[in-house]
């Protein structure tokens, strides 16, 4: 991963975000040496809100699990059955 400078993205943004599209690789800036952010094209950040939002799902669905709050196949059928219908 590419690291660069905040003063070099004040000053180069467009070749930076040039070389986003082209190579799909995140950039971290830094700010007095330390990190302060990550730069990162559209459909890598949109990809990764996918992922997010699809562990969230499954993180959520272990938690109702653990709780009990679970239903057989015949329950969810029967709790589905007028949106099936």
């Amino acid at each position: 991963m590419r690291t660069e400078l905040v003063t070099t993205l004040k000053r180069q943004a467009t070749e930076l975000l040039a070389d986003l599209e082209r190579d799909r690789q995140p950039i971290l800036i830094t700010q007095h040496g330390l990190p302060s952010a990550y730069l990162v094209d559209v459909d890598s950040f949109e990809n990764l809100q996918r992922r997010m939002q699809l562990l969230e799902g499954i993180a959520r669905g272990e938690r109702a699990v653990d709780e009990g709050r679970v239903a057989s196949q015949a329950e969810a059928r029967q709790r589905m059955a007028r949106w099936l219908a």
